[in-house]
């Protein structure tokens, strides 16, 4: 059986996080000048990760992992832009997504849902080695592990508590691993 194919995706309109389906990570985005032309900017790179416009049929990625809007924060509206461009392309593409709120992702990574960006960072080189550019590609990066720890590929070993907190998460119908 071959392991699933999953993308994280920490959406900004200033620095949206992207972990592709390789585990690599990156930034994108646009300076300020652009306005809302970013959208589109970020509306192509995630057309990208996941697979491009031009995709046959099995190459796309069986699961994308967005983080959900910050409820109460100034920029809500403009990152609910950002999450209407972006929800667009996947559904456009048929690509099943689900929405992780940032308190059951940090508790997830560290334990503990107000854990701040350096938490996150020292969990992932705890558990992996890996540093990374900045924390929109650290939170991608802990987004794409939840997707394949919840289909039944963890990466690496959590304790229980924090494994259990993927139970919150908002997830479409999904067929998990068996073996």
């Amino acid at each position: 059986m071959r392991a699933p194919q999953v993308v994280g995706l920490d959406l900004s309109i200033t620095a949206t996080g992207i972990a592709y389906r390789d585990g690599s990570t990156g930034t994108v985005g646009g300076p300020s000048d652009l306005g809302d032309r970013r959208l589109l900017v970020i509306e192509q790179n995630v057309a990208i990760a996941i697979g491009g416009e031009d995709i046959g049929p099995g190459r796309l990625p069986d699961l994308v992992v967005i983080e959900d809007l910050p409820t109460h924060a100034k920029s809500a509206g403009i990152t609910g832009m950002v999450h209407g461009a972006v929800r667009a392309v996947l559904l456009r593409r048929d690509v099943l997504y689900a929405v992780i709120t940032p308190a059951t992702l940090k508790a997830y990574a560290t334990g503990k849902g107000n854990a701040d960006k350096t938490a996150m960072a020292m969990a992932a080189y705890k558990r992996t080695g890996l540093e990374f550019a900045d924390d929109n590609q650290c939170d991608a990066a802990w987004l794409r592990w939840a997707g394949l720890d919840r289909l039944g590929w963890p990466q690496f070993t959590l304790p229980a508590a924090q494994r259990d907190r993927l139970n919150k998460a908002k997830w479409p119908a999904l067929k998990e691993a068996t073996s």
